[in-house]
């Protein structure tokens, strides 16, 4: 079975993150994501605002020209993807998109934005 990667630039590469959603640390390498941008998404659920610390959580938005974001891509399980699945928001939406180093990672990115003709979760 090939690797399950999941492309993190925001809340889920913080380790007490990290140690409530999937009861450990991840081990990652450095990537990023290209034709993206940061934006700013208001959480509201009071579990998530509390495994964070925060209610304001960055969101990838679709971008032209942009030189990429930065983040970190970890190896996950199916079981983790759930428990990730479960942690983010329904603001996120996860779908299947290429790194920097070419390699094909899961990412978070903003629901109302969600690339067409891609895979998506679910």
């Amino acid at each position: 079975m090939p690797d399950i990667l999941l492309f993190s630039y925001g809340t889920l590469r913080q380790p007490e993150v990290q140690r409530t959603v999937f009861g450990r640390e991840l081990d990652g390498r450095s990537d990023a994501i290209a034709g993206y941008r940061l934006g700013t998404v208001t959480i509201t659920d009071p579990a998530v605002i509390a495994t964070s610390g925060s209610a304001i959580h960055p969101v990838l938005l679709p971008a032209t020209g942009e030189s990429g974001v930065p983040g970190t891509v970890f190896t996950v399980t199916a079981a983790d993807l759930d428990a990730a699945d479960f942690y983010e928001v329904a603001d996120y939406t996860r779908v299947l998109l290429p790194l920097r180093s070419g390699a094909p990672a899961w990412v978070y990115v903003l629901a109302a934005e969600a690339p067409a003709g891609v895979d998506h979760a679910g």
